[in-house]
């Protein structure tokens, strides 16, 4: 028996925080199709701070890779570490990479002045490199929206993801707690001055191979992710008694829905807002849902299906946003004539993704952990 399996079946597992990610994944998707209708406005978007959901999932993140892994490395190799984390994560990024491939000649329209002129041939490059996950440069973007990965734009967040993990194998894991807590206090200062000094009065970027969005990547992954790790090791959980993923859920639904506050006329009152559901807001939300407790039948099957569904449908879901973002543009549709293509493409994005959860991820998963990690030793 592989006994590193039996460790980590023997440690309590937080459901709720499984649900917390499935509450961010579908607030992303709804985000992204309102979006279409927009206008390229930040002021006018409706679920308004949507992308805030990366910051929530980059936290979650790093509480839940301290929580697995921080008792363990005097057992398992750094080799060990990255074939979990890759087996765990990249399956889904080949697949994200090769639907969008499928749907990108369906999109073309002028909000995407990149792709007149693309050749199937081109495409099938641009998807074996996405498979990688590597950052696209400039010049090679086939959309025109300076997308590092222009098939399937969130992947972007997935390569600092990977960047996360990294840090923490090779470095961060060795860190006590208070020099991880100068390193999460220097990255908080960071997120505040970023938020405060931003152009347009948000943390919005990290997607494009430039110096500018390079910058907002890693300022985006470095507080939320290792403090999500800082509040793993200390512990820090809020016990909530009863209906603690429906409060946090709530929670989450209004933090990413709240209105654009201060206008064109005050960014930095809007940069402010950010910060504080960053830095605060957001480890309450991924405390009290540690802390809490599911009991009734209905939650914990609610939170299984939300965190099963969650990273597939984060995954997965884009190339169907782009897909609905093109018709919108060419009709030049409101929300109201779009509201049944809306419907149509959330539907749709869940459907693809549980399909792809049961009939490719779960059971490639399967084989490549028994290929690759059954019956593995521990070594210090």
């Amino acid at each position: 028996m592989n006994t590193q399996t039996t460790y980590l079946a023997s440690k309590p597992h937080y459901e709720i925080l499984d649900g917390l990610r499935g509450v961010a994944a579908v607030m992303v998707v709804a985000f992204h199709l309102l979006e279409a209708h927009s206008g390229g406005s930040h002021l006018t978007q409706i679920i308004n701070h949507g992308y805030l959901a990366v910051d929530f999932f980059f936290m979650l993140s790093g509480f839940v890779i301290g929580y697995a892994y921080d008792d363990r490395w005097n057992r398992m190799s750094i080799g060990t570490f990255f074939k979990r984390r890759v087996i765990r994560l990249h399956p889904m990024v080949i697949m994200g990479s090769i639907i969008g491939a499928a749907f990108f000649f369906f999109q073309k329209s002028p909000c995407f002045p990149g792709m007149d002129n693309v050749s199937v041939g081109t495409v099938l490059i641009i998807m074996l490199y996405g498979c990688t996950l590597l950052p696209l440069p400039l010049k090679w973007d086939i959309r025109g929206w300076t997308e590092m990965h222009p098939l399937n734009g969130p992947a972007w967040s997935l390569y600092y993801e990977y960047i996360g993990n990294i840090l923490y194998a090779l470095f961060v894991r060795k860190f006590n707690k208070v020099a991880l807590s100068v390193l999460v206090f220097l990255a908080a200062c960071a997120t505040l001055h970023l938020c405060l000094t931003a152009p347009k009065g948000d943390i919005v970027g990290g997607w494009a191979l430039n110096w500018e969005q390079q910058y907002v990547g890693f300022v985006r992954l470095l507080y939320p992710f290792f403090a999500g790790l800082l509040l793993s090791r200390l512990g820090w959980l809020i016990r909530v008694k009863k209906r603690a993923f429906w409060w946090c859920s709530l929670m989450i639904v209004v933090v990413l829905s709240v209105p654009r506050i201060g206008g064109e006329d005050h960014f930095w009152m809007n940069g402010l807002y950010e910060a504080l559901c960053i830095i605060f807001i957001f480890p309450v939300i991924v405390s009290m849902g540690a802390g809490g407790k599911v009991t009734g039948k209905r939650s914990v099957g609610i939170c299984k299906f939300l965190g099963d569904i969650s990273y597939p449908v984060y995954i997965t879901h884009y190339p169907l946003i782009y897909t609905y973002t093109a018709w919108a543009c060419n009709n030049n549709a409101t929300i109201a004539e779009g509201l049944p293509y809306m419907i149509l493409t959330f539907v749709g994005a869940f459907v693809l993704a549980y399909a792809c959860l049961k009939l490719y991820d779960e059971p490639v998963r399967k084989w490549l952990t028994n290929r690759f990690l059954k019956g593995s030793r521990k070594v210090k």
